[in-house]
């Protein structure tokens, strides 16, 4: 961090320090705007938990953001500080951001660094304030930083211990993928065995496993009427079947190809590829859930996935408590628990929002029927943080614990209610996303109890969101 900062801080040299007419707001403000840009920078080493996407933040948006700012300073007789905010926030720095949550990282940050106690040594991080701007010229900050910066760790940009693991962790995993996508398409196939015989035994094993398609026609005899949640369900089972006759007809295809029956197509030799270095093939992908799974717990989630559905279609009611995270489309089914609430008090469904409230039933099989109101899911993760079980109560959001990176969460009682009669006083507004690396997976927002004297800061900062799966 303190090199990152000397950097940073070099764009803004004595004379543009004193170029502005308000100079002990324009140091003080500046520092902090460069201490700001160091750790928006620094996020980004900690992935998905630090942005949940990529983003381009560069010396063009701090250039800027000083020029407004001494412009803003000039013009105003007392500092504007919710306009800089916003500029900064939602222009300078906001304009590269395209998640609103990401947004929100942003914008907490600068109403915790924008501020007057930037002028009067305010704490940025451990055992470091900010300078007394009155007191400071170019070089005394230049040495400042270099002397009293701390060693960067995770708590530095508000986020848990734990970030450092999950930073590490992912390096491992990608260095490992590399080197298995080379040896599995480059050679290296176990001593006696050709790839040509690993394949066919892949193929034959997963021939075995895999179970055909659902008989989507005599499942719809049996319904007597199209609610919500059956809707739901024959869009899962038509999803899946597609998903199954895909996975059968290309194993059938391979397994004729390998033994000499079909000629080798190109598309065949990538699917072979895949298989061999326990990929997931593409062509299965493009019809799949989102997930980032190699082959074999692939395979395993999608018979977890089918068992759910067998058990849901079997009398076409509502399971007592449901895996979310094995829907193909999560959102279909929260939806349509508003849309049961909003039929039967004749409410438009615009007006409506969900309410979710976490139960102290830590396993699913112990749930013997839904609720009387909303509907009981399970399978949700909590990353960053973890949850405490209340005394009589539902419990609240607290610090993760050290070396846990995904804390279980018990089951989860969802209900739709008007929108209006909704606060979110003492609730974390919660982003809830498929996979661990967000973005694109994000599905709804869930709300998460605090603690009566916990702020939603303290969880934005540290990146808390609720996933479908860990991997």
């Amino acid at each position: 961090m303190s090199c990152v900062l000397c950097v940073v801080f070099s764009r803004f040299l004595q004379e543009r320090l004193e170029s502005c007419a308000k100079s002990k707001e324009f140091k003080g403000l500046v520092f902090n705007l460069c201490f700001f840009h160091a750790v928006i920078l620094g996020r980004k080493k900690f992935g998905s938990l630090g942005w949940s996407k990529v983003y381009s933040f560069n010396d063009g948006d701090l250039n800027i953001s000083g020029n407004v700012l001494r412009n803003f300073l000039d013009k105003s007789s007392a500092v504007p500080y919710d306009d800089i905010r916003y500029i900064f926030g939602e222009i300078m720095y906001g304009g590269h951001i395209t998640d609103a949550f990401d947004r929100r990282t942003t914008q907490t940050y600068l109403e915790t660094l924008i501020v007057p106690e930037a002028l009067l040594g305010m704490s940025l991080a451990s055992n470091f304030k900010s300078p007394d701007p009155t007191k400071f010229d170019h070089a005394a900050y230049s040495k400042y930083i270099e002397e009293k910066t701390p060693a960067e760790t995770p708590q530095m940009f508000g986020l848990h211990p734990n970030a450092e693991i999950r930073c590490l962790s992912a390096q491992a995993e990608s260095l490992f993928a590399s080197i298995q996508s080379v040896l599995g398409s480059a050679g290296g196939p176990q001593k006696g065995w050709r790839k040509e015989d690993i394949l066919k035994a892949t193929v034959s094993q997963l021939l075995a496993k895999m179970p055909h398609p659902f008989d989507l026609p005599s499942i719809k005899t049996r319904i007597r009427d199209f609610h919500p949640f059956v809707v739901v369900c024959l869009q899962e089972v038509e999803r899946m079947n597609t998903l199954l006759s895909e996975v059968h007809a290309s194993l059938e295809e391979l397994e004729k190809g390998i033994s000499g029956q079909l000629n080798m197509t190109e598309a065949m030799e990538q699917f072979s590829n895949a298989l061999f270095a326990q990929r997931v093939p593409e062509t299965w992908t493009k019809v799949s859930y989102l997930s980032n799974k190699t082959l074999a717990p692939w395979v395993a989630d999608l018979l977890e996935r089918v068992k759910q559905l067998e058990s849901w279609t079997a009398e076409l009611q509502l399971l007592p408590s449901l895996w979310i995270a094995g829907l193909f489309n999560p959102m279909s089914f929260l939806t349509a628990i508003m849309q049961v609430r909003a039929r039967s008090d004749n409410l438009p469904l615009d007006d409506m929002c969900l309410r979710w409230s976490v139960s102290s039933i830590q396993n699913a099989k112990e749930v013997a029927a839904p609720p009387d109101a909303g509907v009981y899911i399970h399978g949700l993760l909590l990353e960053g943080a973890a949850w405490e079980d209340g005394k009589g109560t539902e419990g609240n959001i607290v610090e993760a614990r050290p070396k846990e990176l995904f804390c279980p969460l018990p089951v989860i009682n969802v209900t739709a209610i008007p929108a209006k009669e909704f606060t979110w006083e003492n609730m974390y507004e919660c982003p809830v996303y498929i996979t661990a690396q967000r973005g694109p997976s994000f599905i709804c927002t869930a709300n998460l109890r605090m603690d009566m004297d916990d702020k939603p800061e303290r969880w934005i900062l540290a990146g808390v969101a609720m996933l479908m799966a860990e991997e």
